[in-house]
């Protein structure tokens, strides 16, 4: 059998590449139709496909009989563990720890003062030639709650460090101490939320956090509170979410939406006090160099029987399991 390892970055674009294995480039191509580089029952390592609809992405695991690692280019892996049952036992899903954690925190940070500070109120005024001074909070003196704090999240802190905000706590799936201080776990939001002057959600979507800012999170936060979120769409309820809205209770900024795409119809584009960017957390000029660092590191390790960096999961070797 061939060993494939199906990149979705060009093999001669990336330097340091192990021997060892076959590479072919598929990231699925414009439509997500392309066709596949060779036979998929030959992969033994599958690079996923970034910034493709789900369905493209996970269109050959069926195939893929023989696979012994997916590595995603996300830090999220859902899109993957939703089909778990197309991959065969024994297979280490990895994420992207270590890619996003700057580029997605800079977003983060570039919503929150946008924001606050009234920016796309300004972009409006000048396209108009008009020219109003107005009164904005400034991010200094606010207390910031980050719910979600792995690598992301503490990059996210990282950013917020110099901008003298009063306290930043930090919320997680379980309590533990790091040197900035105490991480609360989740069963404590309820307390911390009615604190806070900026939520900022880096959670990854799991079962116990789809849904979880949900009408009664919501109506924790503090009157005038911004709801952040540079996680996924599917975390916030976006019913509940329009509702505050339109209330004008609340404001938000909002790199992923539920559904996403959001559909040109729908009423979040036009809900007062919400700022939209389209999922733009990972792509900038700061994921390639890491991504292709990340790809050469697992590759190596691949090849010389090491162990991988990253593993969230290993698929079931028995029914039992």
């Amino acid at each position: 059998m061939t060993a494939d390892l199906w990149l979705p970055i060009p093999p001669d674009e990336i330097e340091g590449l192990p021997e060892g294995l076959n590479p072919l480039f598929w990231d699925g191509g414009p439509t997500g139709e392309q066709e596949f580089p060779g036979d998929p029952a030959d992969c033994v390592f599958y690079v996923v496909p970034y910034m493709k609809r789900q369905p493209v992405k996970v269109r050959p695991l069926p195939r893929m009989r023989n696979v012994r690692v997916v590595q995603t280019l996300t830090a999220g892996v859902d899109d993957v563990t939703a089909r778990l049952a197309d991959l065969p036992p024994g297979v280490q899903l990895c994420n992207a720890r270590g890619v996003h954690e700057a580029s997605t925190a800079e977003l983060a940070l570039a919503l929150t003062l946008a924001s606050l500070r009234g920016i796309p109120k300004f972009v409006r005024a000048q396209e108009r030639g008009h020219w109003q001074s107005e009164f904005h909070p400034a991010l200094a003196d606010k207390n910031v709650l980050i719910v979600g704090y792995g690598a992301i999240g503490s990059a996210i802190e990282d950013r917020l460090a110099p901008f003298e905000v009063a306290r930043v706590a930090r919320v997680a799936r379980s309590a533990r101490t790091t040197a900035r201080g105490p991480v609360h776990p989740l069963t404590e939001l309820p307390a911390l939320l009615p604190e806070a002057d900026v939520v900022i959600l880096s959670t990854p979507l799991t079962e116990s956090t789809r849904g979880l800012v949900n009408a009664g999170f919501l109506a924790r936060m503090r009157n005038g509170a911004l709801l952040v979120n540079v996680a996924r769409g599917a975390v916030v309820d976006t019913k509940a979410l329009l509702a505050e809205l339109e209330s004008g209770r609340l404001t938000a900024a909002l790199d992923v939406t539920d559904p996403e795409p959001l559909p040109r119809d729908h009423p979040l584009w036009r809900a007062p006090g919400v700022l939209i960017s389209p999922h733009v957390g990972g792509p900038s000029s700061a994921f390639l160099p890491r991504a292709k660092r990340l790809l050469v590191d697992q590759l190596g390790r691949f090849v010389n029987r090491e162990p991988l960096r990253n593993v969230i999961l290993t698929t079931a070797t028995t029914d039992e399991e």
